[in-house]
């Protein structure tokens, strides 16, 4: 492309994300038929390729948990009685995860949306692969540290690249869709480990394993360059209508981003908003729990008296549960539009999971339901919270920034849940199951201090410049989520 082409696009780009004279004009305003047709297709479109994506990468990151049951420790670590080497190459994966998304997704604002995802699916299947191979604890721990730097270019952008075709009344249940696919890895990865413990095999089942999870990593990524569409202003995939359409709806209640920039003051401004670090309470303590159910759950259940072979299975259920009470919660909060209470409710259910391992620790059948307490509240926390911040951040670079930010915090509760269950503490977990349950209620508080902090908010600005009028777009370039116009989401 030449200079001159190349100055044309750009051009036509920012037409299109600001016609001229307003936000958006009369010939941007789009039928509830058109906005249906346009959601269609992008739910066909983007939603199979970023839950397909979601699933492999989630199969990656947990399958040290059915790994460890097939004798990976025997075989890598030189059996590693005590638990220690597991635990640390189990947090290895969350070191990089932590430092990695805030310039990741930063990055990716300036880069071919669909060519970011591509280059991160390769790059953590191939880690993956690489697991296979390993034949000490350095080996294992440098795979598992790549892991965690490419993994971290998929999930803590995609409420971000979900804000750039989704409204906020839609985009929490395709969170929870996506997030599903977590549950559904966790099912799968159960059901995989299970066949392939029970075949006769020529190489180590722990090895296969990693093959069998890592490759179609590798080949999806190559697949999502050419499905997953750049952004709404830039993409082939839409019509000039539709692309009208879209740009008018990410407009709606803020002002997106033209074309491929960043907001220097947008940044600094996500780094200095207390909200990103107090939801990031709340986002550590899901991670918590949430790296201890990826890494422990198949050992938890064999201290119920389970083979490792049928331990495998019994994982299955409570994600395949979590997994319709995660979209059944996201569902409810989109319709109602509130975010706060589900989180606040959410975290109660996990809480009241823990509390029942600790409180009866004889009855396995009440032990058993409480994992599916554990998977469902912790499974509808990480995804609630995520579509809670990602509409009330104002502005396209503010999203960019925050929302990695506040994963890169909650991701500090993973590498606390990778050390919280080692095998001197079985079968009971006391001092696990009390740390996940103190975090579990403590995010319950953090939850109405920031309900009660937004409604705060939008009533002094109701108070001040007046109730805002319907849904059009608010002027956030300069402000952000400060705006006058600007209302949060409770």
């Amino acid at each position: 492309m030449s200079v001159d082409e190349k100055s044309k696009a750009s051009v036509e780009i920012v037409e299109y994300a600001q016609p001229e004279g307003s936000l958006v004009n009369e010939s941007a305003r789009c039928s509830p038929e058109e906005e249906r047709r346009l959601v269609r297709k992008l739910d066909m479109r983007v939603m199979p390729m970023l839950c397909m994506l979601y699933l492999f990468a989630y199969l990656d990151r947990i399958n040290l948990g059915n790994a460890r049951l097939q004798g990976l420790p025997q075989d890598v670590l030189h059996g590693d009685p005590t638990g220690v080497l597991f635990d640390w190459v189990t947090s290895g994966f969350y070191f990089s995860y932590i430092i990695c998304p805030v310039p990741a997704i930063l990055l990716s604002k300036l880069c071919p949306l669909r060519l970011w995802f591509a280059c991160a699916a390769v790059g953590w299947g191939m880690c993956s692969l690489l697991m296979a191979t390993a034949f000490n604890f350095p080996g294992l721990m440098v795979t598992r540290i790549g892991l965690g730097a490419f993994e971290s270019g998929l999930s803590p952008g995609v409420p971000v690249y979900l804000s750039l075709f989704y409204t906020k009344e839609e985009i929490g249940l395709r969170l929870a869709i996506y997030n599903g696919f977590a549950a559904a890895a966790g099912a799968f990865g159960g059901l995989i480990a299970f066949a392939i413990q029970r075949a006769p095999l020529p190489i180590a089942s722990w090895k296969l394993l990693f093959i069998v999870e890592g490759a179609p990593s590798v080949i999806l990524g190559m697949l999502c360059f050419f499905v997953l569409p750049n952004r709404p202003e830039e993409t082939s995939m839409f019509t000039e209508r539709e692309r009208v359409v879209a740009l008018e709806r990410i407009n709606r209640g803020s002002q997106a981003d033209v074309g491929r920039m960043l907001q220097r003051k947008h940044i600094v401004a996500a780094f200095t908003d207390w909200r990103v670090y107090v939801g990031g309470i709340i986002y550590f303590a899901a991670n918590c729990a949430f790296a201890s159910i990826s890494a422990f759950l198949p050992t938890i259940i064999t201290t119920f008296g389970f083979a490792n072979a049928l331990a495998q299975l019994l994982t299955i259920p409570p994600y395949i549960v979590s997994a319709v009470f995660m979209c059944a919660c996201c569902y409810a909060s989109d319709k109602l539009r509130v975010r706060g209470p589900f989180v606040i409710a959410t975290s109660m259910v996990s809480g009241a999971g823990y509390i029942l391992l600790l409180a009866v620790p004889s009855n396995n059948h009440v032990r058993y339901f409480a994992t599916f307490c554990i998977t469902s509240g912790t499974y509808g926390m990480i995804c609630t919270s995520l579509a809670w911040f990602a509409h009330n951040l104002g502005s396209e670079t503010k999203r960019a920034t925050a929302i990695p930010l506040l994963q890169a915090v909650g991701q500090c509760g993973s590498v606390l849940g990778a050390h919280l269950y080692p095998l001197t503490e079985g079968p009971r977990y006391t001092k696990g199951f009390l740390v996940n349950c103190a975090l579990e209620f403590l995010a319950v508080v953090v939850g109405i201090v920031l309900t009660i902090s937004y409604r705060a908010d939008n009533a002094r600005r109701d108070r001040l410049y007046g109730r805002p009028k319907g849904a059009g777009p608010v002027d956030t370039s300069e402000l952000a989520d400060k705006a006058p116009e600007f209302r949060y989401t409770l």
